[in-house]
């Protein structure tokens, strides 16, 4: 219980911290978003009209911290305020649309890379220096230091606009009414789900890989591994219920932190295939300085890593018994 009271509390100076800061950053940034609002106006825009219009989106006159008192009572009621560019649709049911794309996207591709990499970097390690672990190690590093908007352009290139295997963009096809009852609405999104969530697994795969990798290696050696050797155990029970098990544990981490920064979305796949994703969202909120869909964005993700970091402390204990016993 201690252990857990401890990182609770850690957790939330990290929350309040990360809400200030996500207070003052858009404020920071140069440039007035109501005039910037007005700026392709046709007709001529009064000052009055442009203070009405900072009234009614929460930018008031006065001293920062009364501004910064307002943003803390509207986290606490959950009232992101109203978007500038997509006025007056409100920052909630904005992110709302685009929440559940992301966590279709990039938390499948994060699932998706951490599986196919872990079960990779197993037989890398247990099969160190053999031809298999000479091609599979360097190969994915090759492939995760190479930009995601190249791999992106270069899937989008040969198998959408040269090949036409794939769509070029969208979550679905333009102009079908959404109806997740229907199958076939389920297999075009997940038809036009299929490159955006390769480009967007293909550079996660190294990484995991690499990390299992070395978890593993370190594991071998150690002498609970060379006695299920010598109980004549078999190979699969000793990598899989001995070295990977033990070796998940500091994977556990990374694949906390990925699923958190997953739910700001995939900003490179999401923009270059147009995906209706938060990736998406955030970069025109950064475009046109809408500070309220900014602040609201940055929150849900520091608020996503915070949590699946704490989950990742949870497993911990659960996984292994040392810190179970440490924290009473």
């Amino acid at each position: 219980m201690g252990f857990f009271l401890r990182r609770l509390s850690f957790y939330f100076i990290a929350l309040v911290v990360a809400a200030t800061i996500n207070f003052i950053i858009p404020r920071a940034m140069p440039g007035d978003p109501v005039v910037m609002m007005f700026a392709n106006a046709t007709t001529q825009v009064t000052p009055e009209r442009i203070e009405a219009m900072k009234q009614l989106l929460g930018f008031v006159d006065g001293p920062l911290y009364e501004q910064y008192f307002i943003y803390i009572k509207n986290i606490l009621t959950w009232d992101l305020g109203t978007s500038i560019k997509f006025y007056p649709l409100s920052v909630n049911t904005l992110l709302g649309g685009a929440f559940g794309w992301s966590l279709f996207l990039a938390g499948t591709a994060v699932v998706l890379s951490f599986s196919l990499g872990s079960i990779l970097g197993i037989f890398a390690a247990w099969k160190r220096g053999s031809a298999y672990d000479t091609f599979i190690s360097p190969g994915m590093l090759v492939i995760q230091a190479v930009p995601q908007v190249v791999i992106a352009m270069l899937a989008m290139f040969t198998f959408a606009v040269g090949l036409k295997w794939f769509p070029t963009g969208y979550a679905y096809t333009p102009g079908v009414i959404p109806d997740w009852t229907s199958w076939a609405f389920i297999k075009d999104v997940a038809y036009h789900a299929i490159l955006p969530l390769l480009c967007a697994s293909i550079v996660q795969i190294g990484g995991f890989l690499i990390n299992m990798r070395n978890n593993m290696i370190n594991l071998l050696g150690e002498d609970y591994i060379t006695m299920a050797k010598g109980k004549g155990l078999s190979e699969n029970r000793v990598v899989f219920n001995y070295a990977a098990r033990n070796a998940m544990l500091p994977s556990v981490t990374a694949l906390s932190m990925s699923l958190g920064m997953a739910i700001g979305g995939q900003l490179i796949v999401e923009i270059i295939f147009n995906y209706p994703g938060l990736g998406s969202v955030l970069f025109n909120a950064i475009t046109s300085r809408d500070y309220q869909v900014l602040q609201g964005q940055l929150l849900i993700m520091t608020l996503f890593m915070l949590f699946f970091n704490l989950l990742a402390d949870m497993l911990y204990v659960v996984l292994d018994p040392r810190l179970r016993k440490g924290g009473k």
